[in-house]
């Protein structure tokens, strides 16, 4: 007789039926949660975006500070560092207040169908209104998309910050940032990601992880408000040196891994497409690098930090709209198109036209940002190693083309409006002797080093 048939031989009749009684009550107590699996929060996906909205935070404070604060004079670094600070806090306000529900709210939205809501949301979950600890937005918690999305709310606007350092009264680059969020990201962010229905999610432009809604934006606003500065005192005449090369380079360090987060991150789940998004934003980076490097090495005779550096951002910045669509091959190939394409932007462009972009924000967001729009039309086809498979490239990078120019001139239009706004409450720019003495002093009364 086997083994289990001799055991069961000696359980008495009152010991089979409470063992089974056990049995069918943990069965019952089970059936919901195996009912609804499918439905349920995951605790993969929950763990991966709790730490990819950390890592994107790290992003702003304090890897962008850092980038920017050693880019600009040892007397304007913590003018830099308190603009990415404060910045951080006065968005998460308003993104709780309103900034979540106007860029998210889907009340009003049909698939296929353009009205007012393809184009910004509502009010229905401002405060967070009916967003508790167990609602959910897909796998994981809703409160956890919003703070997740909160991040890039906030970075986007900080980006701009590089493109009016050491010039802008602290103030006005408060009320402008706020205005601009308003007019700008959250209109863009709504018709890319706000759902179906959206005016660009229905068209079918693909923006991973934010080349319109973070990069083109942040480009064109910084471009349009350095214009509208005017240049630093002493452009073009006297050197303008980065004061802090280490600073830089360790900020870089912090961007480059916390766009893991930032572009895996937006997969919104713990799974191949967040492992082949940060696989092809570490490609691109290095592959950026090595040509803005190379470039340099042949033009000059030399290699720089400063450019692998920068060479390094342009190509996380490119790759972001395409991550979630494209394969190693995508990466390589956008991460070299970048490297080139915006050291020119940044270099020989900015020279001819004479724009003041203190450290490069158009150059490098809006020019890489544009050039990853265009290229995720290319490189998402099966062809390329993209995951759209049979793709008819011409007309998706037709596509991509079109929101990439509507963007463009959006931005451009509503950042305009938004620096006149400013300007009329408070004015734009320092006094020529707050610009000679430096922002710490002049703006906070305090300096970044003891002389």
């Amino acid at each position: 007789m086997p083994p289990k048939m001799t055991r069961l031989r000696f359980l008495s009749g009152d010991r089979v039926r409470r063992a089974l009684g056990a049995t069918a009550f943990m069965v019952v107590a089970l059936l919901p949660s195996l009912a609804f699996a499918d439905d349920e929060l995951s605790g993969a996906d929950t763990a991966w975006i709790l730490t990819s909205t950390a890592l994107v935070l790290f992003m702003t404070i304090p890897g962008l500070s850092l980038f920017y604060g050693g880019l600009v004079a040892t007397k304007n670094v913590l003018s830099v560092l308190m603009q990415c600070l404060a910045l951080t806090a006065a968005i998460t306000v308003v993104w709780l207040v309103f900034g979540y529900s106007l860029a998210f709210d889907a009340t009003g939205m049909v698939e296929g169908q353009v009205n007012a809501s393809s184009f910004i949301g509502g009010f229905d979950k401002a405060f967070m209104a009916g967003i508790t600890a167990d609602t959910l937005s897909g796998s994981i918690p809703e409160i956890l998309f919003f703070v997740f999305q909160m991040t890039f709310a906030i970075i986007t606007p900080a980006l701009i910050v590089g493109a009016f350092a050491e010039r802008m009264k602290f103030s006005a680059m408060m009320i402008f940032s706020i205005l601009w969020l308003i007019l700008v990201y959250l209109p863009i962010c709504h018709m890319t990601w706000g759902g179906p229905g959206g005016y660009f999610a229905d068209l079918g432009v693909l923006d991973f992880a934010g080349g319109l809604v973070v990069h083109i934006t942040a480009g064109i606003g910084a471009l349009v408000a350095c214009i509208m500065l005017g240049p630093r005192k002493g452009y073009g005449t006297a050197p303008m040196i980065p004061h802090n090369l280490t600073m830089t380079v360790t900020g870089t360090g912090m961007l480059w891994v916390g766009w893991f987060g930032f572009n895996g991150g937006s997969a919104l789940g713990a799974n191949g497409a967040a492992a082949m998004a940060i696989t092809v934003t570490h490609i691109s980076a290095s592959t950026a690098a090595l040509t803005w490097m190379g470039i340099e090495w042949v033009k000059h005779g030399k290699p720089s930090v400063l450019g692998c550096a920068t060479g390094a951002i342009a190509g996380l910045a490119a790759v972001t709209p395409a991550s979630g669509f494209i394969g190693p091959i995508g990466g390589l190939s956008i991460g070299l198109a970048s490297g080139a394409v915006c050291f020119l932007a940044s270099t020989t462009m900015k020279q001819k036209l004479g724009y003041d972009d203190s450290l490069d924000v158009f150059g490098v967001h809006g020019v890489g940002g544009f050039v990853g729009i265009v290229l995720a039309g290319v490189f998402c086809a099966g062809t390329f190693g993209g995951n759209l498979g049979d793709v008819a490239i011409g007309s998706k990078v037709a596509i991509q083309l079109y929101a990439a120019v509507v963007t463009i001139a959006f931005t451009g239009i509503l950042s305009f409006v938004a620096l006149k706004l400013t300007d009329m409450l408070v004015g734009l720019r320092v006094t020529d002797e707050d610009e000679t003495q430096g922002l710490d002093i002049a703006l906070h009364e305090e300096t970044g080093y003891r002389y």
